[in-house]
């Protein structure tokens, strides 16, 4: 039976990692704007502390991301391994966009001093409103026909990152999401995913 979730879970269920991407979209930039900003706004966060922080790079700041990405890995990686990782990069940098994540390090300090008793939690609490953002926006951005990916090149490339796009040192950055429109399937068909069973991992007490 539909209930008012519905869409939502619906747009959950769908949500899936896509690798192969064109450098088009769907919607125009105005929506993918709006996007962000719709989960800049409501995406919560303890304490309503808001240390999410998110850079939008489109066209050729886009392709500079991956670029810039390669350039710091070929002198980190042997040869062989770099054209491997090449090849990832130039396959990134055929999408359409990348989002930039970062928690910005002076408002979890300043938690930190303000709430004492829960001084030790502020960092975690910090990443996990990071990967709440990172959700929203990777499930919204499927909703509207897109597909994306997260990657983890940090934090090799964060002193680089600073400099080419203007990021202040305090925000650490978390993730880099790749989208575009799918040229292929999904890393893993809906019909491929595998599922721990659920008695494992779910508990329940008292429902009626």
């Amino acid at each position: 039976m539909a209930s008012s979730s519905t869409p939502l879970l619906t747009a959950i269920l769908h949500r899936r990692t896509y690798y192969a991407l064109s450098a088009a979209s769907p919607i125009p930039d105005t929506r993918i704007q709006e996007i962000v900003k719709h989960a800049i706004l409501h995406v919560p966060s303890a304490f309503n502390s808001q240390t999410t922080r998110v850079v939008v790079l489109l066209g050729d700041e886009h392709r500079k991301v991956w670029d810039v990405t390669a350039e710091v890995y070929k002198q980190q990686l042997a040869r062989e391994k770099f054209k491997s990782a090449n090849r990832r990069f130039m396959g990134f940098r055929a999408g359409y966009g990348t989002i930039l994540f970062y928690e910005d390090t002076d408002v979890i300090r300043e938690f930190q001093a303000k709430f004492k008793t829960y001084e030790a939690k502020f960092s975690e609490w910090s990443d996990q409103t990071s990967g709440m953002h990172q959700f929203t926006i990777w499930t919204a951005l499927e909703a509207e026909g897109l597909g994306v990916n997260l990657q983890h090149y940090n934090p090799l490339i964060d002193v680089r990152f600073q400099t080419e796009f203007s990021v202040p040192p305090t925000w650490s950055m978390k993730a880099q999401m790749v989208f575009g429109t799918p040229t292929e399937g999904p890393a893993v068909p809906d019909d491929k995913k595998e599922f721990k069973p659920v008695e494992e991992r779910m508990k329940v007490y008292g429902a009626q």
